[in-house]
């Protein structure tokens, strides 16, 4: 039934959205995608402008939205996070749906807090914070040079080392970590001779308080492991099967906090990962 109403609705529910931008385009995208996700039944045409910074620009992409509401018969849904109010303008008055975040929310700060806002193009993603800036590269050449149980003599250093079988999520974590926080984040992958002899790495024992596991379902382990080696006992049933119950084990048997990253997002992982362990975010 579900398919039926889907091959139906199609053409009628696909709405394009554009996500507009003075910047980079991350927040708005950030946050039009997150409400989008509430709307599982349409199909959207995602559509990133970023770096829509004067009012010609502006008057273009108005045009583009005008073009598409006559040529779809429906209005296109526009997010924007545009600092300026005269390059907001054009857009306001298009055809589409303007849902503006900076306007929303700017205008109750600034009555509340009976101060205007600076309007400045920059502030959330630019180079304002050189301290943070460079904090954040500096997690992320951190967290490249300590990889995969590489340079272990700077443990020392780490928020946060991620321990767990091949593939369960450790690398992408500890680089989202770095450059979206500025945590210190280094990862270990538990090897078949640590798991089958159920003890901790010796390399790890002195870090024990920053130890945090990632499992996984053993059958999205073993679909990510057949995408990169397809042959051999790398993703065979039996090894996957093996290596999880054993690092589950692993983690119970030291008392080591984990999650399952199975139906997690890298962001959702990472907020958890700080939630439970209480490491500070150096960068916001």
């Amino acid at each position: 039934m579900n398919n039926i109403l889907n091959d139906v609705g199609t053409a009628m529910d696909e709405r394009t959205v554009f996500l507009i931008s003075d910047q980079t385009g991350v927040t708005v995208e950030t946050l039009g995608h997150t409400l989008l996700t509430q709307f599982e039944t349409v199909k959207f045409k995602l559509l990133t402008l970023p770096f829509v910074d004067t009012v010609d620009k502006a008057k273009q992409v108005a045009e583009r939205i005008d073009r598409l509401a006559e040529e779809q018969g429906v209005r296109p849904i526009v997010f924007t996070s545009l600092v300026q109010e005269q390059v907001r303008e054009p857009l306001l008055r298009s055809k589409g749906l303007v849902l503006d975040f900076f306007e929303a929310f700017v205008a109750p700060l600034e009555e509340e807090l009976s101060v205007k806002s600076s309007h400045m193009l920059g502030r959330a993603h630019g180079m304002f914070d050189v301290q943070s800036y460079d904090l954040r590269i500096d997690a992320t050449n951190y967290a490249i040079a300590v990889d995969d149980g590489h340079g272990v003599q700077y443990y020392d250093r780490a928020d946060v080392i991620l321990i767990g079988v091949s593939r369960s999520g450790k690398t992408p974590t500890c680089l989202y970590l770095a450059l979206q926080y500025g945590v210190f984040a280094a990862n270990y992958p538990l090897a078949e001779e640590d798991l089958e002899a159920s003890r901790l790495p010796a390399v790890l024992a002195p870090y024990r308080s920053k130890l945090y596991g990632l499992t996984i379902s053993p059958e999205r382990l073993r679909q990510i492991r057949l995408e990169r080696r397809a042959v051999g006992r790398y993703s065979s049933p039996q090894q996957v099967s093996f290596e999880l119950r054993a690092a589950e084990a692993l983690f119970k048997k030291y008392a080591v906090p984990h999650i399952d990253t199975t139906h997690s997002s890298i962001e959702e992982i990472a907020s958890k990962i700080l939630n439970e362990t209480g490491i500070e975010r150096r960068v916001r």
